[in-house]
């Protein structure tokens, strides 16, 4: 998209309803001085190329729209436009600062081959008030250099060399002091360049330079990154016309998810992580996804938590003109026994995770945790939170159940709290203690339960922990603990609330 920057801010005007019929052209800095960065149509009909002084720009055509350049918003602006390009193959690539790589190999067919595939693609992006250059070729190297200096051009497999012979060596895309070094030798052509030795190009220009015009000729090929992950298995579909309604968007996501189902059911896997693309008329996409605790293939179950997220989404789901193609692909996937089909069953087990995968849906995946036991014996260390997808439900012993009483408290604080003790039994529990400007009088007391630190994990000394179980005249019930012996460590020991009793 050789205006890509000139065609954002255009877009933008247009929909703000502000005319300008000045050429309009971009300027940063580069070194101590301001340059095109890009040009719109007018002012290249005029004459002005990237790379030129604004100020020779300037003493051209005085009458010019300058605007400085942001490489921020067009680089998001890439970003989108290659996200909505997934409609066509997964892989899709970044070709900075204003190009795309789109790996179709294998997929033209479903378009009609490659002159339909390229003249959709064209008309779509077009549409979308960019002007674009578009070429298919065997290495993304080759296909950039045609898509620069014959737009149009498609070269079957092996037939590279000869596609570009006659661009001149500015096409490779190198850096512009080897451009000015080749031109000085008079190796203007990529057809002369690939008549020298390989050995002299490396000597004068480095291997790298070297491996450039290899891929362009097709000799070798230098494989694009994907900007996402290709999902394990997909479904898709497409409208004619264009959809809005919830209803119509939410019965689509349960026959995609039915027909994931079939392909997970054949390969015995069920899905983690499911991702909903929706590609909109006016070329924007979303992306949304859910995750859940274990493997899962029913088709109710992930139309129920879609509809879970899509309700608690901050920015709501904007059909604006429609979406006209609607993708749902397990991105994550792993083995799934026959019983762990969905959800819907009676068992306890599975009603918790699928409570859990509808939370974390609705609020986030982060903010519901799972206490996760740890192997001391430090009350405040003895349980750490992670996401409770992430893991298993344990097993805990429930005293209560068993008819004792519970020698832990049901709120434990992260961080004890200091009190003030104004009355106490010598080397025992406290009479009378305050806490968050409030007197407590003790009427009943438990304990010590002494609990040394874990002296073999640290060098600094820690004081051992003598706990009591308190309860005051009104029948509110502590955990206390002295923090050192009181004889032995230290003369006025200090005391700390731990946490609360039910």
């Amino acid at each position: 998209m050789p205006r890509l920057p000139t065609d954002r801010l255009k877009r933008r005007w247009t929909a703000r309803g502000r005319k300008d019929d000045r050429p309009l052209v971009i300027a940063g800095k580069t070194g101590g001085a301001l340059t095109l960065t890009a040009v719109d149509r007018k002012a290249a009909t005029l004459g002005l190329v990237p790379g030129k002084a604004l100020a020779d720009s300037r003493a051209m055509i005085p009458d010019l729209a300058v605007i400085r350049a942001n490489e921020t918003s067009d680089a998001k602006l890439l970003a989108g436009i290659a996200d909505w390009c997934e409609r066509y193959t997964p892989l899709v690539a970044l070709d900075p600062p204003h190009g795309l790589f789109l790996d179709v190999t294998g997929v033209t067919h479903l378009f009609g081959g490659e002159a339909a595939m390229l003249a959709e693609i064209r008309h779509a992006i077009t549409a979308q008030g960019f002007a674009v250059r578009l070429a298919l070729a065997g290495t993304s190297a080759a296909a950039r250099a045609l898509s620069q200096y014959a737009d149009g051009t498609i070269v079957m497999p092996g037939a590279e060399a000869g596609a570009v012979a006659g661009l001149p060596v500015e096409a490779l895309g190198a850096d512009h002091s080897i451009v000015h070094a080749l031109r000085r030798a008079g190796l203007k052509t990529i057809a002369q360049l690939a008549g020298r030795q390989r050995h002299e190009l490396a000597a004068r220009f480095g291997s790298a330079f070297v491996t450039l015009l290899d891929c362009t000729l097709g000799k070798a090929e230098a494989p694009i990154s994907p900007r996402t992950p290709v999902p394990d298995c997909r479904a898709e579909r497409s409208f004619a016309e264009p959809v809005v309604t919830q209803d119509v968007i939410a019965a689509t996501i349960l026959s995609l998810a039915a027909s994931l189902a079939a392909v997970l059911e054949k390969r015995g896997e069920g899905a983690r992580r499911i991702e909903a693309c929706f590609f909109r008329a006016d070329g924007q996409m979303r992306r949304i996804a859910i995750e859940t605790g274990q493997a899962v293939r029913d088709p109710k179950i992930v139309e129920r938590l879609f509809r879970e997220k899509l309700a608690a989404l901050s920015d709501p789901l904007d059909p604006g003109f429609g979406f006209d193609l609607i993708r749902l692909g397990a991105s994550c996937t792993q083995g799934c026994q026959a019983p762990a089909t969905g959800f819907d069953t009676n068992a306890s087990d599975q009603d918790v995770v699928f409570l859990i995968d509808k939370l974390a849906a609705r609020f986030g995946a982060h903010r519901i945790a799972r206490f996760l036991r740890q192997d001391t014996h430090i009350p405040e260390a003895e349980f750490v939170t992670v996401p409770a997808q992430d893991m298993p439900a344990q097993k805990m012993k429930d005293s209560a159940r068993d008819g004792k009483i519970p020698q832990r408290p049901l709120r434990l604080f992260a961080r004890p709290e200091p009190i003030e003790v104004t009355a106490e039994i010598p080397a025992g529990p406290p009479l009378r203690f305050r806490w968050r400007r409030a007197q407590h009088a003790v009427a009943c007391a438990e304990g010590p339960e002494r609990i040394a630190m874990e002296w073999w994990r640290t060098q600094e000394h820690q004081p051992t922990r003598d706990y009591y179980r308190i309860e005051d005249e009104d029948g509110r019930r502590f955990w206390l603990y002295r923090d050192g012996l009181y004889a032995r460590e230290m003369e006025h020991p200090r005391w700390y609330v731990h946490g609360l009793f039910a």
